[in-house]
């Protein structure tokens, strides 16, 4: 059975992107199989993130009706699945969020867990990932704006007639200029289920093109997030578990590679011009 699960925020520039990205990679690790669709479909950032910015075919192509749900699925190195959006200006012309639900539903039994990388705030492109998820994930900072956006955010979900799995605090530092956790759990009414601490390695993840749960496993944040990802699946989270790395030495051309299949375009590519990939 398949779960899907969005990811949200109130603003931007809370650290969504980079929560769903990681949260799938992790869920990953744990053996569940897990895609993640880049649902930010004015300004997607997850083929940016992850190093392939262009690729044949999108989530755009989909909700255009140009293209199935599976076409528009590509692997990583890190072995991360993903459904990026297109970054293309001209494709961002005439979409209709509210096609979302419906495509994304084209993922139920092709994965365990569906993550949704959402547009920030509380515009249509949040309403139609919060329409087509079963539960919902907030990121927010520990800053009184960030969190202000963050109730306001809970009344639409709740509105939508979601569960709220919980809250994730990113970019905490844990000193006096942080709000606490209490009284962000106080202020959102909903419970704290991961604290990710400020990283400076998620900018060298970030220049890597990577998620830092596999350019940097053993940071912090990348601990915090394998910790979220076993509460997500009632795992206990043991520190003991080294988590091995496993950089790849494979060409980011390799992301490529279709979850369901290459198709024989895609093989003819890869064999004829493999020095002028789309990417």
């Amino acid at each position: 059975m398949t779960k899907i699960i969005a990811v949200v925020s109130g603003k931007g520039g809370c650290g969504k992107t980079t929560a769903a990205i990681n949260l799938g990679l992790a869920l990953n690790n744990f053996g569940r199989q897990v895609i993640v669709v880049d649902g930010n479909l004015t300004t997607p950032h997850m083929s940016i993130h992850l190093g392939a910015p262009l690729v044949p075919v999108t989530l755009h192509d989909v909700l255009k009706g140009n293209a199935e749900i599976h076409d528009a699925a590509y692997l990583h190195p890190s072995g991360l699945k993903i459904i990026p959006g297109s970054i293309r200006y001209a494709d961002l012309q005439s979409i209709d969020p509210k096609k979302l639900p419906e495509a994304v539903s084209g993922l139920r039994g092709k994965a365990e867990v569906v993550l949704i990388d959402a547009s920030a705030g509380l515009g249509s492109e949040v309403k139609a990932a919060i329409s087509a998820a079963d539960a919902v994930l907030i990121v927010t900072r520990p800053e009184l704006p960030s969190v202000t956006d963050a109730v306001r955010l809970k009344r639409l979900v709740k509105e939508h007639g979601k569960d709220i799995i919980g809250v994730i605090l990113s970019h905490v530092k844990g000193d006096s200029r942080d709000m606490t956790t209490q009284n962000v759990e106080t202020l959102i009414e909903s419970k704290i289920i991961g604290i990710i601490p400020y990283d400076d390695r998620m900018r060298e993840a970030l220049m890597l093109r990577h998620p830092i749960c596999y350019s940097h496993p053993e940071s912090p944040s990348s601990v915090a997030y394998r910790k979220v990802a076993a509460y997500l699946i009632g795992q206990p989270y043991i520190e003991s578990i080294k988590m091995e790395k496993k950089m790849s030495r494979k060409r980011v051309t390799d992301f490529l590679l279709e979850i369901f299949g290459v198709t024989e375009y895609q093989k003819q590519r890869k064999s004829k011009d493999r020095a002028s990939k789309l990417l």
